[in-house]
Formats: structure tokens, C-alpha cells, sequence
């Protein structure tokens, strides 16, 4: 359900002329705003929008969707919408924006020296704003994490009626199988899903969370997830999840010797942006130390800056060694990658 978060409402005073008044004065012009388009739902977000504002006087306009929501509301707007910055969940999706010409290039090369390469689109038209990594957790009494240093173990028989994950809707696992598909080839991902098919406890349901809740209670062994997820569980004070956090344990797989998949958060400047030059200085803000920072902590992600700390609770996870793999190609593989899951029958 879309709504309108205006963070700050500029208001301007008009003064009256008549009689012996004084005559009325020319009002400065009213800053102007930053309209955002958001899938991500944090309050992270919000209080770094709030404090931008109070850092620059800029107003930012938040409108909240689901992802696919987002991208048609782009597409329908056209040349008349009033986005400046789309800010949405998975690089697959941002490239699918990029390609369906709902972003522009930036053209600002401050921003590329702030991004790494693989962390953005070669064009300029989006750029990662934190990372998280598709990690395996496993219940730590019964599972040894020296038995999963790869994907591909989780496909061995010993884990048959053992494996946690969410459908083959969900756009991580899709992403993790289009990466599959960059690396190995489209037989390999088909032999890798055919593989987590016949380990699944159950028919894939649920989030993230649903299925390490899962594991604690005996469902299954391990569940495939991403580490912002498995960070929140650890850190939360509710009960049912301090509880799950006490049997599980954290693992970082790779894929064959390319290191551990990692997907992103991005932004991407709308085509028709509006607010270009207002735009890019949230980008410059939100890729800023002091913002990457609370994206670390506040939401247990990944920075993409370098130099900026990671989250104790991650950094109990281990290194993470994550995979270069430029992630234009996750849009680029997208398609491929559903029908491949949807050949071997992950539902």
C-alpha cells in the first residue's frame, strides 16, 4: 500500500499589504524537495532522510511501495513523474529499472569514486547503498560449520529433509541462482536447484526470519538467509527470537572459489528527475561515513564504503569474503534463473 511520508513541510508566511501596512515583501522561494520512491520500510531510512534535512534545509517526500509496486508507478508516471530517487532492494531489480529506461546516468564521478565497481551499474544509473550476504544458519546442535563451506554442499544427500528456504518467488533466491548462472552456467544452477529441491524440509514459507524461527524449533537443520536477517534475530530483545538466537549459528558459503554471494540496497536517480542536483546530494548523504554507519548499526548491513565498521553482531559472524561478481549481471541473469528454478520445482 503506497503512502505519502512527507518528512518536512516547508510553510511560507505571506505578509499582508493594505491601508498603512507595510507593503508586502517578495517570500524566499521554498526549498526545493527531494522525492523519494522507497521499498525499504526501515526506520534507519527514515531518521537519515530527517537528519539530511536539518544538515541542508532540503525537504524530503517519501513514498512507500512494495518493489514491484514502485518500478509501475515509475512506468506509468512517465515523463510526468515526480520521483528524483528510487531506492529499492536487490540489484536485480535495480538493473531491471536501469533497463526499462526508469533511471538515468548520473553523471557524477564523485559518486562512482565512492562505489565500488561491481557495487554499481556501469552507467552510472544506480549505485549500492549497503550489502548484505546470502548466508546458510544452522542449528549449532546439530550441524557442524565445517561441513558447509560451499553452496554446493547444501545439495549432498546427508541433507535430505534437513533445508530451510523461501520460495523461488522470492528475489534473493532468485538472485543466488542467477549469480549461479554468471559463474557455472544455466546446466549447473539446474543441477544445484534440482539439488535444494530434494533437501527441503518443507515447501518453501515464509521470510527469513520465518525460516530460522523454523530451525530452532526442530523443522529443519539449515535455512538459507540473508546476514541483516540473521543479524536483527541475534540482537532482537523478543523472547521467541533470544531464544532461536541461542541455537544458531552463522556460516558464510561460497560459490566454488568466487567467495560468498552478496546482493545490495541501491539507489538510481529517476529518469525525469525533477530535483537532479538535490537528488545527487541525498545520494552523496546517504553514501556518506556518518550514513553508512547507521545503515551498519541501526539496520545490521553491510557497508559498501570502505573503512566504515561493521556491525559487532556481524562481525561475530566471521570474515566475510564476498563474491566480485559485477551485479549487473543479477538483472542480466534474472530470467534464466526463474526458469531454471521453476524446471527443477522449487515452488
Amino acid at each position: 500500500m503506497k503512502q505519502l511520508l512527507p518528512l518536512l513541510t516547508a510553510t511560507l508566511l505571506l505578509g499582508a499589504c493594505g491601508g498603512n501596512e507595510r507593503p508586502a515583501t517578495t517570500p524566499d522561494p521554498e526549498p526545493a524537495a527531494v522525492n523519494v520512491y522507497s521499498h525499504r520500510h526501515y526506520d534507519t531510512d527514515k531518521a537519515l532522510f530527517e537528519r539530511f534535512t536539518q544538515e541542508t534545509g532540503i525537504p524530503v517526500n517519501l513514498v512507500m511501495a512494495d518493489d514491484d509496486e514502485v518500478l509501475a508507478r515509475l512506468e506509468q508516471e512517465g515523463a510526468s513523474s515526480p520521483c528524483d530517487l528510487l531506492i529499492t532492494s536487490d540489484a536485480g531489480r535495480l538493473g531491471l529499472a536501469a533497463e526499462r529506461g526508469l533511471l538515468q546516468p548520473s553523471g557524477d564521478a564523485g559518486l562512482d569514486a565512492l562505489v565500488p565497481a561491481h557495487l554499481r551499474d556501469g552507467q552510472g544509473r544506480w549505485y549500492a547503498l549497503t550489502m548484505r550476504a546470502r548466508v546458510v544458519a544452522y542449528h549449532k546442535d546439530k550441524v557442524d560449520p565445517a561441513t558447509i563451506t560451499t553452496y554446493d554442499d547444501l545439495t549432498r544427500p546427508d541433507w535430505k529433509g534437513r533445508l530451510l528456504v523461501r520460495s523461488s518467488a522470492n528475489i534473493y533466491n532468485q538472485s543466488l541462482v542467477s549469480a549461479l548462472v554468471a559463474h557455472e552456467g544455466r546446466e549447473k544452477a539446474l543441477a544445484w536447484c534440482q539439488g535444494i529441491v530434494a533437501n527441503m524440509a518443507r515447501e518453501p514459507k515464509g521470510g527469513d526470519t520465518d525460516q530460522m524461527l523454523a530451525l530452532a524449533e526442530g523443522q529443519g537443520d539449515v535455512a538459507i538467509v540473508n546476514s541483516y536477517y540473521a543479524g536483527k534475530l541475534l540482537t532482537s530483545d523478543e523472547p521467541e527470537k533470544q531464544a532461536a538466537a541461542q541455537v544458531i549459528g552463522i556460516v558464510f558459503p561460497s560459490l566454488g572459489t568466487h567467495g560468498t554471494h552478496v546482493n545490495v540496497s541501491g539507489a538510481g536517480l529517476a529518469a525525469h528527475a525533477p530535483h537532479k542536483p538535490e537528488a545527487l546530494k541525498l545520494l552523496h548523504f546517504l553514501l556518506g561515513s556518518e550514513a553508512q554507519a547507521a545503515f551498519a548499526e541501526g539496520n545490521k548491513e553491510y557497508p559498501v564504503r570502505a573503512g566504515v565498521p561493521v556491525a559487532p553482531v556481524l562481525q561475530g559472524f566471521g570474515e566475510l569474503v564476498p563474491d566480485s561478481l559485477p551485479l549487473e549481471e543479477l538483472a542480466r541473469n534474472n530470467a534464466t534463473a526463474v526458469m531454471v528454478m521453476e524446471e527443477a520445482g522449487w515452488r
